[in-house]
């Protein structure tokens, strides 16, 4: 990047006003410019492809399909666009997997404003940027050896994870599509995801699964 050049920027996040926040502090910055921002996962790879970016400012948790669906989509894609990752998250688990599937860098929300004009700047010289807190959490990861592991539960997206939960506590696919506000069809659609992504055979197995990660708290 030369000192004259314009950075094109991308911001995703299900929230308006984190977005028009950041934007803010990108745009007061010279020769940043915030050309496509979106709140949809599912518009990301389109955009990308109509309006190719420098670098894509990134959110995890978003309804329907969430960050790490969209790392995946774009390393798959070979689309040349840098990612950070802008998160509340800062456990080992959710650093680690967003740089194994592909993020540049990783911010937490609260130090956003300081951070992210550097950790731009770094991406785009080709190198990393991490929070201190996302910095400490990746080595406690390391350490733990969960940087190369991908566990089962990660292979879920957020709303799968919503979906396994109320299917191993027993409720009905109509009760389900009223709680998520989504169709019938799709709780169907997601339930046969889960049972595909964990190589699982019946409700009974996802139920015992669901047990073991620990996302039924009163079993």
């Amino acid at each position: 990047m030369t000192e004259t050049s314009e950075v094109r920027l991308m911001l995703v996040d299900d929230q308006d006003l984190v977005r028009a926040g950041v934007r803010r502090v990108l745009e007061s910055q010279p020769g940043f410019v915030v050309t496509a921002e979106t709140g949809d996962a599912d518009a990301v790879a389109g955009l990308l492809l109509e309006n190719p970016v420098d670098v894509l400012v990134l959110d995890l948790n978003m309804p329907g399909r969430d960050g790490f669906e969209v790392l995946r989509d774009i390393r798959a894609a070979g689309l040349p666009v840098r990612v950070l990752v802008l998160s509340l998250h800062d456990e080992p688990a959710y650093v680690a997997r967003a740089v194994r599937d592909g993020a540049n860098g990783y911010l937490l929300k609260d130090t956003a404003v300081q951070e992210l004009p550097a950790a731009i700047r770094a991406v785009m010289a080709g190198g990393g940027f991490y929070s201190p807190r996302a910095q400490q959490a990746l080595g406690e990861a390391m350490r733990a050896g969960t940087e190369t592991r991908e566990k089962p539960l990660e292979r879920l997206t957020t709303r799968e994870i919503e979906v396994l939960r109320r299917v191993s506590a027993g409720q009905p696919s109509k009760a389900i599509a009223a709680d998520l506000a989504i169709s019938i069809r799709t709780v169907e659609t997601h339930r046969a995801n889960l049972m595909r992504k964990l190589e699982l055979r019946s409700v009974a197995e996802l139920t015992r699964f669901a047990i073991e990660q620990g996302l039924l708290k009163d079993s």
